[in-house]
């Protein structure tokens, strides 16, 4: 992967990015995203984040070799720290993070949002909470998206807020949306989750330590869910 070719992964989250936006690509590792983007004609400006020294000038580089500093700014700062007033953001994609961090991130920046934005969000594991806060703040869900790449499944998704919007505690685990299309890989990742769960029972079931009830009840639970999911 290089700023000329993304991984399918970040192809895929390319693809919800508006035409012409203005984005704030957070956790911008090299900075490859938002490069191939303006490259491709496809945003207007890019902010590009990063929290950590390495990957800052990482991106710098990534940015400066392409004679794109008018085009994209690099910022070292702590999330969505990385986005100014005067930035005019109309998109912001966080990717390969875990989603309890892209959640922290998130609340912790709320206030450099203006709630316009598209959120373009991919979480690896921890989606249930994520979608979670973007309930409990008024974002609909309105793509997703899962996502087979080296043996990993990823997903992606995509929210704009809109005001009060309700998910089931089953729609939030699975995804609303990802229930409803069933795609093939969906239906494979969600069977192997199965496998995994019940061999976690099974093992929780053997363990000789106290294992806290809510915790095997919660695995319980999924399991009936992801076995209703299937049938």
């Amino acid at each position: 992967m290089n700023q000329h070719t993304l991984s399918q992964r970040l192809e895929r989250v390319a693809a919800h990015i508006p035409a012409g936006a203005r984005l704030a690509d957070i956790g911008s590792d090299h900075a490859y995203l938002p490069v191939a983007l303006i490259h491709r004609g496809a945003i207007a400006a890019a902010v590009a984040g990063e929290v950590a020294a390495t990957p800052f000038y990482a991106a710098n580089r990534t940015v400066a070799d392409n004679g794109l500093t008018q085009h994209i700014t690099v910022r070292l700062a702590d999330g969505l720290a990385a986005i100014q007033a005067g930035d005019d953001i109309t998109a912001v994609s966080l990717c390969g993070m875990g989603g309890e961090t892209i959640r922290d991130i998130l609340d912790s920046g709320k206030a450099r949002l203006n709630g316009r934005e598209r959120l373009i969000l991919q979480p690896n594991g921890g989606e249930q909470p994520l979608r979670q806060w973007l309930m409990s703040n008024g974002y609909r869900i309105l793509h997703e998206e899962l996502l087979l790449e080296n043996r990993f499944y990823y997903e992606i998704i995509v929210a704009e807020r809109v005001g009060a919007v309700t998910y089931t505690d089953e729609q939030l685990y699975f995804g609303p949306l990802q229930m409803q299309a069933r795609s093939p890989v969906f239906v494979a990742k969600w069977q192997r989750m199965l496998r995994q769960k019940r061999k976690t029972l099974a093992s929780l079931e053997q363990a000789r330590q106290a294992v806290p009830e809510q915790k095997v009840q919660e695995i319980v639970q999924q399991v009936k869910w992801i076995d209703q999911l299937l049938a």
